[in-house]
C-alpha cells in the first residue's frame, strides 16, 4: 500500500498546484484511487465490476485511446450501489447525487490515465508509476 499511497500522493501534489477547484477534486481524485486500490482486483476489478453493471461500452472506451464515452450520474450509483456511493458522498460532504455527477465526470479521465497505452496494467509499480504519472500530468494542466 505504501507505494500506491506515495504515487497517488505525487498525483494529488500536481492537483494542488492547478486551479481554484483543486482541493475538491484532489480529495475526489483520492477517493477514486481509494477505490481502485481497494477493489478486488484493483483497477481491473473495478473495470469488471462496471463491465458487470452494464458499462462495457464506456469501460472499453475510457481503457482504449481513443475518445472516451461519457458515463451518467445514474449509470454510477446503480453501479456503485448505495453504500458505496453513500461513504464517498459522506466523505466528500455532499449528496449521493452530487457525488455520483461527479464520479461521472471524473472516473473516465481516471481510468483513462491509468490506461496510457489502451491497456490495463497489471499490478506491476513501472506500469501503476506510468499511469499516475499521466494522471499527474491531466490534472496539473487542466
Amino acid at each position: 500500500m505504501g507505494l500506491f499511497d506515495q504515487l497517488a500522493g505525487q498525483v494529488l501534489g500536481s492537483l494542488a498546484g492547478g486551479n481554484g477547484q483543486a482541493g475538491g477534486q484532489s480529495a475526489l481524485l483520492q477517493l477514486v484511487l481509494g477505490l481502485i486500490q481497494n477493489s478486488e482486483g484493483g483497477l481491473g476489478g473495478l473495470l469488471a465490476k462496471l463491465n458487470q453493471g452494464g458499462l462495457g461500452e464506456q469501460v472499453a472506451s475510457w481503457v482504449g485511446t481513443g475518445q472516451n464515452l461519457p458515463v451518467s450520474a445514474e449509470q454510477i450509483s446503480q453501479v456503485l450501489g448505495g453504500a458505496g456511493l453513500g461513504d464517498i458522498a459522506a466523505q466528500l460532504g455532499l449528496s449521493q447525487e452530487s457525488a455520483a455527477g461527479q464520479l461521472a465526470d471524473l472516473l473516465p479521465r481516471v481510468v483513462d490515465g491509468l490506461t496510457p497505452n489502451g491497456e490495463v496494467p497489471d499490478s506491476g509499480n513501472e506500469l501503476l508509476t506510468q499511469g499516475l504519472s499521466a494522471l499527474g500530468g491531466l490534472f496539473g494542466k487542466a
